[in-house]
């Protein structure tokens, strides 16, 4: 039994750890899959507090494997891992059986699990935390207390040390699509043996006070008795893998597409996201008007690229002395891109060369 219980405390806490370090790399992508559910679970009024949720839940994950590992309060750390798994099995099971999620996040967007694997990943720690939690009192500290307790505080403002810095500045290991060195057309591309997702068309009809689905193949076209009642589609067989890159399309504010023309330019190309306008972190003002100069010199070209209207652009351009033109590209798009509000990227023909939180502008 101490063997198995060592054993155990070290996958669990090794676990616990990796999991909680990939995703405190990247603390606004958890924020973003927690808007996801929340929206789902009909909670969107959680969705404001996604973030400060995503921070706590990292650094609980980091500490109490930590703590699990130095043998740290044996009974409040097994009584928060089980709770914590617990959770998370209702979540990944949730997204499993329902199907309104594909992905959990549990190891950020480096590691991408199904949501099988996932939930089965949680079911198996779920066993191993229990039999840990039935046998705490077996499970003897490290060190001494007082260098056990210390370690363990060490543990947790390294979590949250290491999520102000990845705020401040930019994941420090980027695992999406718009990674510095990644050729963005060649990224748009579905990989081989992949296939789009498939949908089939299904109308609603009313006959008798009953309502009855058909497709347009086996629709009762001689019974004119039937009315109509909706149309929608439904999927029939999912999509097996999908592009790094999704929904890269930039539109001038007219509407026109500018995508290719952008990624085809040979004269390097920044371009400055900003998600919402309303919504932009300050402080890198006097570095875009230096590298505005460049712009106007004609050695860059610069493009602002924003989820916000037309109004909000004005205000904003007019507010920070900006004299380049703002084009648009969907919202999910642009926090994909840049993981801080606003985000610089290079390109040169399509490939990125730079990327820089806007407190790293050069």
């Amino acid at each position: 039994m101490k063997l198995l219980l060592n054993l155990l405390r070290i996958i669990v806490g090794v676990l616990f750890i990796f999991s909680g370090l990939v995703k405190a790399n990247d603390p606004l992508g958890l924020s973003y899959k927690m808007e996801e559910f929340f929206e789902v679970l009909h909670m969107t009024f959680m969705s404001p507090l996604s973030l400060t949720y995503s921070l706590v839940m990292n650094t609980l994950e980091i500490a109490l494997g930590a703590a699990l590992i130095l043998g740290f309060s044996m009974r409040l750390t097994s009584t928060l891992l089980l709770l914590m798994i617990a959770f998370f099995t209702f979540l990944t099971g949730y997204a499993l059986y329902s199907g309104e999620i594909k992905e959990c996040g549990c190891f950020g967007d480096c590691i991408k699990l199904t949501a099988t694997e996932t939930f089965w990943k949680d079911v198996i720690l779920l066993v191993m935390i229990l039999i840990i939690f039935i046998y705490r009192k077996r499970i003897q500290p490290l060190f001494g207390k007082k260098l056990t307790a210390v370690l363990t505080l060490v543990s947790v403002l390294f979590a949250a040390g290491l999520q102000w810095y990845t705020l401040s500045h930019l994941p420090i290991v980027d695992c999406l699509g718009y990674k510095v060195g990644n050729n963005l057309p060649e990224k748009m591309k579905l990989p081989p043996g992949a296939r789009p997702a498939e949908y089939e068309t299904v109308l609603i009809y009313e006959k008798d006070g009953q309502q009855k689905e058909f497709t347009p193949e086996n629709y009762p076209w001689s019974d004119s008795t039937w009315k109509f009642v909706d149309r929608r589609d439904k999927l029939v067989r999912e999509a097996e893998g999908e592009a790094p890159v999704k929904d890269f399309i930039l539109t001038d504010l007219d509407g026109a597409d500018q995508t290719q023309a952008i990624l085809s330019e040979p004269t390097p190309v920044y371009l400055f996201l900003v998600k919402n306008v309303n919504e932009a972190g300050k402080g890198w003002d006097a570095k875009m008007h230096a590298l505005q100069e460049q712009f106007k010199a004609g050695k860059v070209y610069i493009y602002g690229v924003t989820a916000s209207g037309k109004a909000d652009i004005s205000a904003f351009t007019a507010a920070h002395g900006l004299q380049f033109p703002f084009l648009q590209m969907d919202g999910t798009a642009i926090k994909t891109a840049g993981r801080s509000n606003p985000c610089l990227i290079l390109l040169e023909k399509g490939t990125v060369k730079g990327k820089w939180h806007y407190n790293d502008i050069p």
